[in-house]
């Protein structure tokens, strides 16, 4: 991977932490604490003047080989 691609990344995540710091560190508590296979993950979104949508995914083995594979990149 390119270096500089790597260095603008890494800004764009400390931007992104902080601006949502509480998003942040849910994600770390609930993804530190391990997300077993069969986990059900909720999301909603409500863009402005909009309803809100919701949708929920169940963690599955290839869910968690590619988390896996992500984590391998940083190393």
């Amino acid at each position: 991977m390119n270096p500089n691609s790597i260095f603008k990344i890494m800004q764009l995540r400390n931007k992104f932490q902080n601006n949502h710091p509480k998003a942040v560190a849910f994600l770390q508590n609930v993804l530190l604490s391990g997300v077993p296979e069969g986990t059900v993950i909720e999301m909603s979104v409500t863009k402005p003047g909009e309803e809100k949508v919701m949708a929920n995914m169940r963690v599955t083995a290839d869910d968690l080989e590619m988390m896996n594979e992500l984590k391998n990149l940083k190393e």
